[in-house]
């Protein structure tokens, strides 16, 4: 039905939470970004939740941009789309929603980053995947 690899599509959702662990941990922008949200840790959801679903949310995004760029994309092409993807549609969207919510630019920023990168691993781990 849809002319994506699979394989890769889970490879992508991999390097996108291990790329989501690191960012939001407290060795780059967690406590940043607990403080810009006002998370409460003491009002954490439970883990096996949260991360099941932030992995859910990662296979699907990994395999819409599949879907997008198809398979064997070149890097300049899968790299271009990333960035539509990532700044154009995510990372705008957050900071619509983000002037109405009174966050921060900083927040925006941080989560917006996270996506563009999120979307830049999708471009490289599709456009090095080999045929």
């Amino acid at each position: 039905m849809f002319d994506v690899n699979y394989i890769a599509v889970l490879v992508a959702a991999v390097s996108s939470f291990i790329l989501g662990g690191l960012w939001y941990s407290p060795v780059l922008f967690g406590k940043a970004w607990m403080r810009e949200s006002g998370f409460d840790e003491t009002q954490a959801g439970h883990p096996g939740k949260v991360f099941g679903f932030a992995f859910v949310f990662s296979v699907i995004a990994a395999f819409c941009f599949a879907s997008l760029v198809g398979q064997n994309p070149s890097l300049m092409m899968a790299i271009h789309y990333a960035l539509i993807v990532g700044i154009g549609f995510v990372a705008m969207s957050f900071g619509i929603n983000y002037q109405f919510s009174n966050k921060s630019f900083l927040l925006l920023a941080i989560d917006g980053g996270y996506h563009l990168g999120q979307f830049l691993l999708f471009a490289l781990v599709y456009a090095y995947w080999p045929a």
